[in-house]
């Protein structure tokens, strides 16, 4: 969805720390960020040429220490900043499956591959998650009284954890969402992206070949359900006007002459300085 956005040219961030699956793992970077509380060297550990934390995805890793922990700290500062500034914020949480670490015994957002003798595997109770969604909702309106935030459950399935336990997993995530969903004002609501995976999209033809996530093909019947329910009608005209500016662009133009191709060129520039006279920021 982030890919779908950054296509039309949404202003966005995506996952500044990576992918977080759990609850617990987003409650816990939104309180770093809210509460300005900055990685230090004790938060990272170093393993086969990298350091890596146990808070963040793999994709933060980094061979030198102080560049990593530069990094973390300046995505703290914009995550705040995009958290204060932003319209809409949208969580999808992913499992209620977590490993807490022997040593610490805290629960971690993703094991780096660690050995799994060094963690113990859980599952959040409902009560837990609960707890963790609107703790993280209420840092959120605090810094931003007036954002949209969208609650979704990923549709992508976490078959290691096996069939039942992934169905057990989602459905705590449902019930400890719905609950908060019931206390909170129209600022706060829910799409149904695994309910349209599952009940609309009932054919593995809509998987890829792992069978565990979207096809394009989904992810396009998905997008298309999210644009319907939440992008506005002007905007989705000037999706419109981008998509045919980003076409045009990637278009390759053969066997014309240089009158034929100029006038290709200024029917783009034409569309896009109408784009960008009404959203100043849009750049191609």
């Amino acid at each position: 969805m982030g890919d779908k956005l950054s296509y039309y040219k949404f202003q966005n961030s995506v996952n500044p720390f990576g992918i977080l699956f759990h609850p617990l793992a987003i409650d816990q970077i939104i309180y770093r960020a809210v509460n300005n509380l900055p990685f230090i060297e004790d938060d990272i550990f170093f393993k086969d040429g990298l350091w890596r934390c146990f808070e963040v995805h793999s994709a933060m890793n980094n061979s030198d220490k102080t560049a990593m922990l530069e990094n973390l700290n300046n995505l703290l500062t914009g995550t705040l900043e995009n958290i204060r500034n932003a319209s809409h914020i949208v969580i999808t949480y992913g499992t209620a499956w977590v490993y807490r670490e022997c040593k610490t015994e805290n629960i971690v957002a993703n094991c780096h591959k660690v050995s799994a003798s060094q963690f113990k595997k859980e599952i959040l109770s409902v009560d837990t998650i609960e707890g963790a969604i609107e703790s993280t909702l209420s840092m959120i309106v605090n810094q931003n009284p007036t954002v949209h935030i969208l609650l979704t459950i990923s549709p992508v399935r976490h078959l290691k954890d096996g069939m039942a336990e992934n169905q057990r997993s989602k459905a705590n995530l449902f019930a400890g969402m719905h609950q908060v969903l019931e206390q909170r004002s129209d600022r706060v609501t829910y799409f149904p992206s695994y309910e349209i995976m599952m009940d609309e999209l009932r054919d593995y033809r809509y998987y890829n070949q792992d069978l565990i996530h979207p096809s394009p093909l989904a992810i396009d019947y998905i997008w298309q359900k999210f644009a319907d329910s939440y992008i506005s009608p002007k905007a989705l005209l000037t999706m419109d006007k981008v998509a045919s500016v980003r076409k045009a662009l990637a278009h390759r133009t053969m066997n014309v002459g240089p009158n034929d191709h100029n006038s290709h060129l200024e029917k783009i520039d034409e569309l896009i300085r109408e784009i960008q006279a009404d959203i100043p920021h849009i750049e191609f």
